[in-house]
């Protein structure tokens, strides 16, 4: 219920002042499991994702966002689980593994944190993808940067990329690195 109620107050937050553009999203899958790979450069971006999705999306959120009282509770009831960046989160992945395996998206912030250029490259949405055997969608978010210049916003889907059946680990990095050359490209 909170889920909705917040989409539908930041879509139209989002369509009126920032006549928020959605390319791609024929990208999605329309059941199933998938995860979207995205880039990061605002705390607005998972509502962003949220809004241009038709399905609930579920998303990792650093683990001290939980920890701000209402803040915390927002997010985790609008389907957030924490993630700690530091470290390997072996409880953080399998949920998340559980996630998509049940047939829900999952939104995914592969460089970690916001910054405009996604340098840090973590393998973990290669792993993941290639383990559930789901589709990993690269996405791009333009301009919610700037959102006090009230630029247009624009999210991109890519088409999605099918990890391979038979895999090694040597795949999840090579996975994760062309998901990235496409995010970047978009």
């Amino acid at each position: 219920m909170l889920y909705l109620l917040g989409r539908n107050i930041f879509k139209i937050f989002f369509n009126v002042l920032y006549r928020l553009k959605i390319e791609g999203i024929d990208n999605i899958p329309q059941v199933g499991g998938a995860i979207i790979a995205s880039n990061h450069m605002s705390i607005f971006d998972p509502p962003l994702h949220g809004v241009a999705m038709y399905r609930p999306l579920y998303f990792m959120a650093k683990k001290e966002l939980f920890n701000i009282p209402l803040l915390g509770y927002l997010i985790k009831k609008t389907n957030a689980f924490p993630i700690d960046r530091l470290r390997t989160n072996v409880t953080s992945i399998k949920y998340a593994i559980s996630i998509i395996n049940s047939g829900h998206l999952l939104l995914i912030f592969p460089g970690g944190t916001r910054k405009k250029n996604m340098i840090n490259i973590k393998y973990g949405i290669g792993m993941m993808a290639c383990i559930a055997q789901v589709p990993l969608i690269p996405a791009r978010i333009t301009n919610s940067d700037t959102m006090l210049s009230f630029k247009q916003i624009k999210i991109k889907y890519g088409a999605p990329i099918i990890p391979p059946q038979q895999f090694t680990k040597n795949d999840y990095s090579m996975l994760s690195e062309k998901v990235y050359k496409i995010i970047e490209a978009m």
